[in-house]
């Protein structure tokens, strides 16, 4: 019986280890023993933070950094230097021999200046038929320049020879374009050296025969010249070889 009232005792009391009760919490207040976890994410989770330093973006960096240099490069060098020549139509120029185009015109190939033999060469004299003969001169000459005229032979034999390219020869005239043509000048009216000028025409290939002209005028047989230099305008001038046909070509004297 005694024991019973013990026991009765003990429990309304709060005795042993269970504490005091404190009645002002909400029943299931305290905290629980353990956490469950939530339902997880179905997402990829994030290992980095947003916009990680050092990505590009494609802006090239920060602001302000470009000095465009990358669209810079050096200058172009092409185009030629002085590879026209001035007077625009393909004319040779240099006094000995004819390069490019104007050469190419006569022959097909590169000529050369003509070399000059003796009398007593034992090349022999070309025939009419092989040679080929072409007339150029620039087409403008300033007032301080001396017109040069180009002759190109070219032998289309198989075999060297030599031609007479003297002034009663190979004769070139100058007459006035328009009106009546007037005679100028002529080589073989007064020549310095009227005697044969004899030049070898190697076999296949093309040779450059140069007159230059100091605008005087001539009279035939040497007789007395009219006075002055030739004026300022347009001239024809022709060369004539025996059985060649007539070659002619134009040029302007300019004005200061």
């Amino acid at each position: 019986m005694l024991l019973a009232v013990l026991i009765a005792w003990a429990v309304t009391s709060g005795g042993g280890k269970g504490g005091s009760h404190d009645d002002s919490k909400a029943p299931g207040s305290s905290p629980a023993g353990s956490i469950t976890p939530g339902p997880s994410g179905s997402g990829p989770a994030i290992s980095e933070q947003p916009g990680g330093g050092g990505e590009s973006d494609g802006s090239g960096g920060s602001d302000g950094d470009e000095d465009g240099s990358s669209g810079g490069g050096s200058a172009g060098t092409g185009g030629s230097s002085g590879s026209s020549d001035a007077n625009g139509g393909g004319q040779d120029t240099g006094s000995g021999s004819a390069s490019g185009s104007s050469a190419g015109s006569a022959s097909g190939s590169g000529a050369r200046a003509a070399r000059q033999v003796s009398a007593g060469s034992s090349l022999p004299d070309c025939a009419p038929g092989p040679i080929r003969l072409t007339l150029k001169t620039e087409l403008s000459y300033a007032p301080d320049k001396k017109p040069k005229f180009r002759l190109f032979a070219t032998n289309t034999s198989s075999t060297a020879c030599k031609a007479d390219f003297g002034p009663k020869s190979a004769v070139f005239t100058v007459t006035e374009a328009g009106g009546d043509d007037d005679e100028v000048w002529s080589s073989k009216d007064c020549p310095r050296k009227p005697a044969p000028v004899l030049l070898e025409v190697p076999a296949g290939t093309t040779v450059v025969h140069t007159v230059e002209w100091d605008r005087t005028r001539s009279a035939p047989k040497c007789a007395t010249p009219p006075p002055g230099k030739a004026k300022p305008g347009t001239y024809l001038v022709e060369v004539k070889a025996p059985g060649e046909p007539v070659q002619r070509a134009s040029f302007v004297l300019a004005k200061d």
